[in-house]
């Protein structure tokens, strides 16, 4: 490999995505840290590197026993945010709330020393919500991965009128280096390019769903046979989990707080939130 464009890294966050961002990064040579608030929620992290492990054994090109395992047992785990900030560049994946994230950043702009980016993960904010908490406006950007990263591997780089081009040339080539294929946007975009195409077809699946019209399977099969997609909206869904949608559309309007309201009450109120859980609109085995 190349010199590493940011040898330290950390991710802040250590939920569904967060704990993928990290493993990829791990097992592609870099030093790594996640941190998380507490020790229950890192106790979680070990256990989900542990079960990314299995899966890319099963389903990633040359990952072998030794090295996937060597992953997900090397990644340091910390609640000391002050530890966490000691990085060349560190990627914030917390939950979708505008004040938690502007609250982290404005702590991490007193802890990390000068060398550091920032990357965010957010899916439905833009950088310019977070860059005044920063410190860093030329060295802040975004950096978003989807989920099942080591199968949907775009990475969608995204900064704000203050970012410095170097530094975004910077994580590109880092995105790279991670095996990331990196998609580069001029301006700042609500959704990316990624949700920007995804959201709207799969709102237009639950709309049909939720009107009455015809039942998810039955959607799911229509799209599939249509178009040759390997998976339609409800499939789609469910390895998101239904709570990212939930929280997209009750903040929309009227059409879209409806469909929010269907999921809560026909599915996240029921327990059903997507394959994670075991079911959501189809039910799982493993």
């Amino acid at each position: 490999m190349t010199d590493k464009t940011f040898p330290k890294v950390t991710v802040l966050g250590t939920g569904v995505l967060g704990s993928q961002i990290a493993y990829q990064t791990k097992i592609r040579g870099f030093d790594v840290t996640a941190y998380d608030i507490n020790a229950e929620a890192l106790a979680k992290a070990r256990t989900r590197f542990v079960g990314l492990a299995k899966i890319y054994q099963q389903e990633v090109k040359g990952a072998d026993t030794a090295n996937t395992e060597a992953a997900a047992t090397g990644i340091q785990l910390t609640d000391d945010l002050a530890v966490a900030a000691d990085a060349d560049l560190i990627i914030e994946a917390v939950p979708e709330i505008l004040a938690v994230k502007r609250d982290i950043y404005t702590k991490l702009a007193t802890l990390a020393p000068e060398r550091t980016v920032f990357a965010t993960n957010s899916s439905t904010l833009l950088p310019s919500d977070l860059v005044d908490a920063t410190g860093r406006g030329d060295r802040f950007l975004a950096l978003h991965f989807a989920n099942r990263i080591w199968q949907f591997n775009t990475a969608e780089i995204m900064g704000t009128p203050q970012t410095d081009p170097k530094v975004f040339q910077r994580v590109v080539e880092f995105a790279k280096q991670i095996g990331m294929v990196p998609i580069e946007l001029h301006k700042e975009k609500a959704g990316y390019v990624l949700n920007s195409l995804l959201v709207p077809f799969l709102n237009s699946g639950m709309a049909l769903a939720a009107g009455g019209y015809a039942e998810p399977a039955a959607i799911d099969a229509t799209w599939r046979i249509a178009t040759g997609s390997p998976s339609g909206p409800f499939q789609i869904l469910d390895v998101v989990g239904l709570t990212t949608p939930y929280n997209i559309a009750k903040n929309g309007d009227a059409a879209h707080q409806k469909l929010a309201e269907w999921l809560k009450t026909n599915y996240i109120d029921k327990g059903k939130l997507g394959r994670a859980s075991g079911e959501g609109f189809y039910k799982y085995n493993d």
